[in-house]
C-alpha cells in the first residue's frame, strides 16, 4: 500500500512540487510557466491525444455505461457544489454556479492521464480518453448553460451559447480529439515518419504540464471562505468518485474502464475551474483557492482511492 504512494503519486506530485518551489522562489517567471503550459495545452497535448485516439480500439474504450457512470456523478457533483452553496453558505445564485463547476470539472487530463499510466501503464487509458473526449464540452456546456440561466440575460442566452460552441471547436484540444476521431473512423494511418515524431512531442506533454501546473499554482493563495473550498474538496474529492464506483458496479464495468472512471472522479478540480470563475466575476477565491488546496490534499486521498482499486 505505502508502496503505491511512493512509486506511483509521489513523482507526479514531485514535479509539480517542483514547478511550484522554483517559480515560487523566482528562477522561473510566470510568463515562462504560461509559456510553458501554452505550449502544453496548446500543443503537446493535442498531439498526444491525437495520436491515441487515431491508434485506439473505440469498441474498447467508448463504453456508454463508463461515461454515464462518469458523468451522471458529476453532475450530481455539480448540483451539490450549487446548492450547498446556496443554502449552507447563502451565496449568491451566480457564486453557487461558480463554486458548482468547480465541484464538476476533475483535471482529468494533467493528473488523470499520468496517475492513471503510472498506476496501470498505457495499456490501461482507453478510459481515460473517452471521459477526456467529453470532458470540456460537457462541463463548459452544462456550467454557462446554468450561469446563463440564473443570470436571467434573456437574448444574451443564444449569443453566449453561439460563443461558446465558436470557442470549444477553437480549442485545439478539442480540434486533437476530433482529428483523431477522423483517422480512426476512416481507417487512415499515421505516416511513420510523422508518427516518429508526434512519439517525441508526446512523451514531453505531461511532464511540461505538471511542472507548468505547479508554476502557476502559485498564483493561488488559500484565502477566506474555508468552509465553502472544504466542502468543495470534499465533493471533488470524496464523493465524486464515490458515485462513479457506485454507478460502475451497477453496470458492471470491465476493470480497466472501471478504474480510469474513479480515479478521473478524483482528481483535484483543474486550473479550467478558476477560468470560468474568472470569466464570470464570480467566486473566484473560492475557485482559486480549491484547486490549489485540492491538488495538494489529493496526494492522499489518490492514495486511498488507487489502494481501494487494489
Amino acid at each position: 500500500m505505502f508502496q503505491t504512494l511512493i512509486t506511483v503519486i509521489l513523482p507526479v506530485f514531485l514535479v509539480i512540487g517542483a514547478g511550484y518551489l522554483t517559480t515560487r522562489h523566482r528562477y522561473f517567471s510566470i510568463d515562462q510557466m504560461e509559456a510553458l503550459m501554452r505550449f502544453a495545452q496548446g500543443f503537446a497535448i493535442p498531439c498526444l491525444l491525437f495520436r491515441a485516439i487515431a491508434t485506439l480500439d473505440l469498441s474498447a474504450g467508448f463504453d456508454p455505461s463508463l461515461l454515464i457512470s462518469f458523468y451522471s456523478g458529476a453532475t450530481i457533483c455539480f448540483l451539490l457544489g450549487v446548492y450547498g452553496a446556496r443554502f449552507i453558505f447563502k451565496r449568491d445564485w451566480e457564486d453557487c454556479i461558480a463554486i458548482g463547476f468547480c465541484c464538476l470539472f476533475s483535471n482529468s487530463v494533467l493528473l488523470g492521464l499520468p496517475i492513471t499510466e503510472r498506476a496501470y501503464g498505457t495499456e490501461n487509458l482507453a478510459g481515460n480518453y473517452a471521459i477526456i473526449a467529453f470532458h470540456a464540452p460537457f462541463c463548459y456546456g452544462l456550467g454557462i448553460t446554468a450561469m446563463e440561466i440564473v443570470s436571467n440575460r434573456g437574448g444574451r442566452t443564444i449569443d453566449a451559447a453561439r460563443a461558446t460552441l465558436t470557442a470549444m471547436f477553437k480549442n485545439v484540444l478539442i480540434l486533437g480529439i476530433a482529428l483523431g476521431f477522423l483517422f480512426n473512423l476512416s481507417g487512415l494511418t499515421i505516416p511513420d515518419v510523422a508518427d516518429d515524431a508526434l512519439s517525441i512531442i508526446t512523451r514531453s506533454a505531461l511532464p511540461c504540464a505538471l511542472f507548468a501546473l505547479g508554476g502557476l499554482l502559485v498564483q493561488y493563495r488559500p484565502e477566506g471562505d474555508l468552509r465553502t473550498i472544504a466542502y468543495v474538496c470534499i465533493i471533488a474529492l470524496m464523493i465524486h468518485p464515490a458515485l462513479v464506483w457506485l454507478l460502475g458496479r451497477a453496470f458492471s464495468l470491465p476493470q480497466d474502464l472501471f478504474r480510469s472512471g474513479v480515479l478521473n472522479a478524483a482528481m483535484a478540480p483543474g486550473v479550467n475551474a478558476y477560468i470560468f470563475a474568472n470569466m464570470y466575476g464570480r467566486a473566484k477565491r473560492v475557485a482559486a483557492s480549491s484547486v490549489l488546496i485540492a491538488t495538494g490534499t489529493s496526494l492522499l486521498s489518490i492514495w486511498m482511492w488507487l489502494t481501494l482499486l487494489g
